[in-house]
């Protein structure tokens, strides 16, 4: 049964002294004997969907845009341009012939030059030294053609690398190439042309860093390791409710390109169930994948989960296989749908229709695999309500969004996330009393997506950029759900990379934004087994918790507000030392941020500490402060 002793913070708001630390300290009493049920780890997890920057250009390696060419080259909105115009040479689209999606690229050469004819794509950043690696899709036409690949890091005849490939007639073929830039530029550019007779097709072309891990960013999947997150949600999101999974499998050369359903540009479907997966094992992280109940079909998610989890005598684990994966990828989480409450989504319909769709969708897929794991569809009101009594026994946990804007004051700003957060509480709380059977069994949420979204897009859509004082209303957040923890099972924060994202990256660096360091410092150092932290007066958000083996006793302080405070830590109910270990969150202004090739203005800083004997720590303004010490 839910319990609500724990709701209550160390109240907000009331005001330390102008002008710097009170000088009537702040005495919170933390009584470690008071236990209460584990944290879920899965309340630090992440959400990636196909949107903007954050698969493509964010996690994933590759550095061509529109590799397939969904876009006839030179149009307005592809990235290729022709190369080496002349007479006797055109550069023309092939609808016929397409290798991946509906078309292909038909250079032609009826003399020979010495200036190279084809296609170029410009705007690559290249760092000097580095190796690049790709692949270039080729068939010749009637007679073979010698086709040069060459990458360009300047203007000069001499800044560049190229390898000649002889395209046979016939079917096409993959060729294989490296190269390395001498020099770094923002600017560098992949060509691809003839300067022998001959007419040759261009199926597709693909460009990545050498150091790139089974297709993704070495420098991205660092900080992702760094972020720790134990569950990962995918493909969406909006994305999700015009997607078609069958897509994403196979050769990924093969794969066609699609025009996003949900926001701008073209998906080359390059990324798709087999590579999730796979990102999720080597961040030794574990999948949630989301089902298309928009504009999907019952068969269409029954198949997905057949895909991931069927042995290989299945019909489509028998695909699997034949892609390269003979194991099943044992996704235990599914999701049931994204936001089908709101008129924005693909396949949006009144809440009476969709509670017979999700049962449908879960009965299949639960049939496909009893051992699935169902995340609902939820919104805080008549539609959660109308969820929980329709579908009761068809879900495991219920899922809620919400996301908040920006409001000048900070302490304003980042209690935003805890009303939120309690807002939930108090629905679930009213379900759990007038709802029959949710008293003796209770719904728990998993809240898959949250953040705050607001500001202009400098990473790509959606590419916002983050301040201390979101810095500060994240960890309130997690505060929040650490309180009502027997509530809350899992949390996805969106959207990870770039987008509305707690990484960003620019085309040859991943670095943290202020919202990662939270994630970081209470996923890596707050303990489990919280504990009961009594109420004070002062502007802090304390939380408490022994780590899972009890050695040792953890304390979160948020001071949201514009002055430093003292804080008397009177802690009962444990043996503790008085020395420890520091961690503090904190910046120069609540305005501050992270920008790329810059020291971080706002991270995570440690170091030793020492509590006196009336337990007295300095609280900077603007801060998170966590704080171990050992059992003696």
């Amino acid at each position: 049964m839910m319990s609500t002793v724990f709701l209550a913070a160390v109240p907000i708001l009331a005001g330390a002294a102008e002008g710097g630390a009170d000088p009537n300290p702040i005495r919170v009493r933390i009584d470690f004997a008071k236990t209460r049920g584990e944290v879920s780890p899965y309340i630090y997890g992440q959400f990636i969907e196909h949107l903007g920057r954050c698969i493509y250009g964010g996690i994933w390696a590759e550095m061509l845009e529109d590799r397939k060419f969904y876009h006839w080259v030179g149009h307005t909105q592809s990235p290729w341009r022709v190369l080496g115009e002349a007479d006797g040479f055109s550069a023309t689209m092939d609808p016929g012939r397409a290798y991946a999606g509906s078309l292909a690229v038909e250079l032609a050469l009826d003399r020979p030059d010495r200036q190279l004819h084809g296609i170029r794509q410009g705007g690559l950043a290249l760092i000097a030294g580095k190796t690049y690696v790709g692949r270039v899709v080729l068939a010749g036409v009637e007679n073979a053609a010698t086709v040069e690949v060459g990458l360009r890091w300047g203007p000069g005849p001499d800044d560049r690398a190229s390898v000649g490939i002889r395209a046979t007639a016939g079917d096409y073929r993959a060729y294989p190439f490296r190269l390395a830039a001498r020099e770094a530029t923002g600017d560098g550019a992949l060509e691809i042309g003839i300067r022998d007779p001959g007419r040759v097709l261009i199926g597709t072309a693909s460009l990545m860093p050498g150091d790139n891990v089974q297709g993704m960013r070495a420098d991205t999947m660092e900080r992702l390791r760094e972020l720790g997150s134990p569950i990962y949600r995918w493909p969406g999101g909006n994305f999700v409710s015009g997607y078609d999974w069958r897509d994403g499998i196979g050769d990924r050369d093969r794969r066609p390109p699609r025009k996003n359903p949900a926001w701008q540009g073209v998906d080359s479907n390059d990324f798709g169930i087999d590579e999730f997966v796979a990102f999720c094992r080597l961040l030794a992280t574990e999948p949630l994948a989301v089902v298309n109940t928009g504009l999907g079909s019952v068969d269409l998610a029954s198949a997905m989960v057949e895909y991931a989890n069927g042995s290989a005598e299945t019909p489509w684990g028998r695909i699997r296989a034949a892609n390269g994966h003979a194991q099943p990828h044992g996704i235990r989480f599914w999701g049931v749908g994204n936001e089908m409450y709101g008129n924005w989504q693909l396949g949006h319909v009144p809440l009476d229709v969709y509670v017979a769709r999700h049962n449908r969708f879960a009965k299949a897929m639960r049939e496909t695999d009893p051992s699935v794991v169902l995340v609902a569809v939820g919104s805080v009101g008549p539609w959660t309500e109308g969820m929980l009594k329709g579908c009761r026994p068809h879900f495991d946990y219920m899922s809620e969004h919400f996301y908040r804007g920006e409001k000048p004051d900070p302490v304003e700003h980042a209690a935003q996330t805890v009303q939120a957060v309690e807002g939930i509480v108090r629905a679930y709380e009213k379900y759990r009393e007038t709802i029959p059977g949710l008293k003796e069994k209770p719904v728990r949420v998993a809240l898959d997506e949250w953040n705050y979204w607001y500001g202009k897009h400098v990473y790509g859509e959606l590419g916002v950029v983050y301040h201390l004082k979101d810095a500060i209303g994240i960890a309130r957040g997690l505060h929040a759900m650490i309180r009502a923890n027997d509530l809350f099972y899992m949390a996805n924060l969106a959207q990870t990379v770039n987008v509305i994202g707690a990484i960003k990256t620019t085309k040859t660096a991943a670095f943290f934004d202020t919202i990662a360091y939270p994630l970081i410092l209470y996923r890596w150092h707050f303990g489990g087994i919280p504990v009961e932290v009594a109420d004070g007066t002062g502007p802090l958000d304390v939380a408490a918790a022994w780590t899972k083996d009890r050695a040792k006793a953890t304390i979160a302080i948020i001071n949201p507000a514009g002055d430093d405070v003292k804080a008397n830590l009177d802690l009962a109910g444990a043996d503790l030392t008085r020395e420890g270990l520091r961690y503090v969150i904190t910046g120069p202004d609540p305005k501050a941020t992270n920008e790329p090739d810059k020291p971080p203005a706002v991270k995570i800083e440690s170091g030793g500490f020492s509590l006196g004997d009336d337990g007295a720590i300095e609280v900077p303004r603007w801060s998170v402060v966590l704080i171990e010490m050992a059992k003696r």
